[in-house]
Formats: structure tokens, sequence, C-alpha cells
């Protein structure tokens, strides 16, 4: 359906969102946490990869908006973008609570959560690199891995929040860390999204 001599600017956005996502999670996965000014560090750099995000979705959408054909359905190009900004809206609201609440412990449960997250936004920017190059059936590995990262990390929430409530006896601590592992919860849910969006472009133009 489409010809492969030339990489569409819409894919390449698309590209650039999914990058901007992978680097912003890398980034808070690899920075070891060790006391409040590293919190701070981290959240703000945090917000300004989701800052980029949002620059990155208004330029795709002013593009959308100027153009009279797109590659694919313009709703599909919107929906994948939005999809992969929540990913990264997700990260930075979490790191914001770890440093809101001066939680410094990154449990197992936390560092498993953000391992299959990680690996989640290396899958989605594959999936974007395989349709700028229009290979759409080839994205569909990608759309499946990323859904079974986030079947683990269900896994993850149900034993983290069990053992939360067996192990911990502060109220306070209970509740910050419920809502942190909630968080990271939706991030991989985020991920499924993108996944369900990939597999939806695949069936309507492969």
């Amino acid at each position: 359906m489409f010809s492969s001599k030339k990489t569409d600017p819409f894919f390449a956005a698309l590209l650039s969102i999914a990058e901007n996502v992978q680097e912003a999670m890398h980034y808070a996965n690899d920075f070891k946490i060790q006391n409040a000014a590293d919190l701070k560090e981290v959240s703000i750099k945090l917000k300004n990869y989701e800052t980029a995000g949002d620059e990155l979705i208004h330029d795709l959408i002013a593009r959308l908006n100027k153009s009279f054909m797109t590659p694919i359905e313009r709703e599909d190009i919107l929906q994948l973008a939005i999809k992969m900004d929540d990913v990264i809206d997700g990260v930075e609201a979490f790191v914001a609570h770890l440093e809101m609440y001066s939680l410094i412990e990154i449990n197992e449960y936390i560092q498993k959560f953000m391992d299959n997250i990680v690996k989640s936004s290396d899958e989605i920017v594959k999936a974007m690199q395989l349709l700028a190059r229009r290979k759409l059936e080839a994205m569909r590995e990608h759309a499946v891995l990323i859904k079974e990262y986030e079947r683990i990390c269900d896994e993850v929430f149900r034993t983290s929040i069990k053992q939360l409530f067996i192990t911990e006896q502060d109220p306070i601590r209970i509740i910050q860390f419920k809502d942190i592992y909630e968080q990271l919860e939706d991030i991989a849910d985020h991920c499924q999204d993108v996944a369900n969006t990939i597999e939806t472009i695949i069936m309507r133009n492969a």
C-alpha cells in the first residue's frame, strides 16, 4: 500500500515522540536516587521531557490540521501520538509523587515495574521505526511484547499491594506506596494502549 522510498513526515514525527518517551524512561530508570536533592533533580528533568513531548504533539497536530492527505487515517496518527504522550505524562507524575512524598526508597517492586516499562518503551520505538519504513506487519511482534510486559506489571502490582498490607504498619507509608504502585500500573496500561493502537493501525492498513 505504501511507497518505501521516503519517510513520511507524520511517521517521522511519531518516531520522535516515541524516542522522547524512551529517553525519559531510560533516564528515570538509570538515575540512582540517594537523597531528596536527587529526587528534585530527576523530577525537573522528567518535567522537561514531558514538556518536550507536549511540544512534539502540538507540532504534529498543527501539521495534521494543515495537511489534506495523510499516510494513514489522521485519527489513528493522533491517537497513537496521544497514547504515547500518556506514557511520558505518567512517568513524570510518578517521579513528581516520589519527590512530593520524599520517597528515596526504590524497592524491588518499583524496580520491576520500571524494568518492564522501559522494555515497553524500547518496543514502542522499534514499532515506530518499522512504521516509518512502512513495515506494518512487522510491528505486530512489538505490540505483542508490550502486552506481555503489561501482563508482568499486572502480576507485580498484585504482589506489591498484597505485600504492602502484610508487611507495612505505618498507614501513611501504605497510602504513599499504594499510590506509587497504582501510578506505575497506569503507566504500564498506557503502554498497552499504544500496543492496541498499533494493532488497530495494522488491521486497517496492512
